[in-house]
């Protein structure tokens, strides 16, 4: 009996791009209720995706049966702009309240499926983006604009393009939409983004090996200050804290209430530990071990003891009531350090040595054989033996 596998590319839940798979598409959203029609049908908005992180929600008035994939035509100021459906359904609600999408303004419709035609011509505008980047940064280069043009995208009938700047200063930029206009004959649209938008938009590699989050999955950039790094006790090196936008990087977020809530169970770094013998100043903590070192010197490291938080309020607590113990140590950490502690110098040097077998020689016969005045060692004890009979002989005689 033979079983056949088959991949299911209609429905909604297939292994296609139509179903509700992980796409390819950055920022793309995993649809998890698209096994359910009450979810399905619960509105009529889709979200639609455009080049790299613009995306945009349309109303579906004439219902069509449109499914995650599709290339479609959607409304545009003016003309229609060509776009590739990201999410249908419930979740798209979702997203809308998340990217605070204004329901009072009347909503922007879908028309209808892309035609050949639509896709071509939309291709043809794609391939003058990058010329047409490269010309409007000479331009705004030659009017004196302390501003820099980082992408440029096409509208999906090639009738308006959106130039996304960046500037550190407010840019008065009326000058330069004229000379576009009369330069390409399109519509302009200026728009402008941050680096860490910047960066999103061109994407990339992080140091993780990953592709970089503000182009994989995030769409709201907070600001990361300098003390994300300190709760982490991170090396204040701005190559390895900057990202590709030359900022820091988002990811120091991730980890850094984790870190100032276990911080929060720790003694504060600044109290000293006495004991019989010397004073120990604090080194470096591990977090999440809840483990910290004390040295005895407050700039280098020497004499480092290991304990943890629990054993550190014990001193302090013993501290504050006139009492040094003998060691920052317990009692039972000292037996444990007792027992596996072992003189290495005890051994002797050469332990590790490999003894080396002596082999013995042996006679090689043939350069014997070859020697003219030399005998073999048979023929000389046969010679020597029949001197002694011939000489008792003799002696008997």
């Amino acid at each position: 009996m033979s079983i056949r596998f088959i991949q299911n590319k209609g429905s909604c839940c297939g292994l296609g791009t139509r179903g509700c798979s992980k796409a390819k598409n950055k920022l793309n959203n995993y649809d998890w209720l698209c096994d359910i029609d009450k979810a399905q049908k619960a509105t009529d908005f889709i979200e639609v995706q455009f080049k790299n992180t613009r995306k945009g929600y349309f109303l579906n008035k004439e219902q069509l049966p449109l499914k995650k994939g599709d290339i479609i035509a959607v409304e545009a100021s003016p003309g229609h702009d060509i776009g590739t459906v990201s999410l249908t359904g419930k979740l798209v609600l979702l997203q809308m309240k998340k990217n605070r999408y204004r329901f009072d303004e009347e909503p922007k419709k879908v028309y209808r499926y892309a035609k050949p035609a639509d896709i071509e011509k939309y291709e043809e505008a794609k391939k003058r983006e990058h010329e047409t980047m490269i010309r409007s940064r000479q331009i705004a280069t030659d009017l004196g604009l302390n501003m820099k043009i980082g992408d440029v995208e096409y509208q999906g009938d090639g009738n308006k393009a959106i130039f996304y700047y960046i500037a550190d200063e407010r840019v008065d930029f009326r000058q330069l939409i004229k000379v576009l206009a009369e330069t390409f004959h399109i519509r302009i649209e200026m728009k402008q983004i941050g680096a860490r938008q910047e960066a999103g938009r061109i994407g990339g590699i992080g140091p993780c090996g990953r592709e970089l989050c503000c182009s994989a999955w995030m769409s709201n950039f907070i600001s990361v200050a300098t003390d994300a790094a300190r709760f982490q006790d991170l090396s204040m090196n701005p190559q390895k804290l900057a990202g590709q936008c030359a900022k820091l990087r988002c990811c120091l977020n991730y980890e850094v209430d984790a870190y100032v809530e276990g911080r929060k169970q720790l003694p504060p770094r600044k109290v000293e530990l006495y004991t019989k013998d010397s004073i120990y100043y604090h080194f470096k903590t591990d977090v999440f071990k809840k483990e910290i070192t004390y040295s005895t010197d407050k700039n280098i490291p020497v004499n480092l003891v290991a304990i943890t938080s629990k054993r550190a309020f014990e001193v302090i607590n013993m501290n504050k009531n006139g009492e040094k113990p003998f060691s920052l140590l317990s009692d039972t950490e000292l037996k444990e350090e007792k027992r596996d502690s072992k003189d290495i110098l005890d051994d002797s040097v050469s332990r590790f040595d490999k003894k080396k077998k002596k082999k013995k020689k042996k006679p090689d016969n043939n350069n014997i054989k070859n020697r003219p005045n030399d005998r073999l060692p048979n023929e000389t004890n046969g010679a020597s033996t029949q001197q002694k009979r011939n000489s008792n002989a003799e002696v008997s005689q």
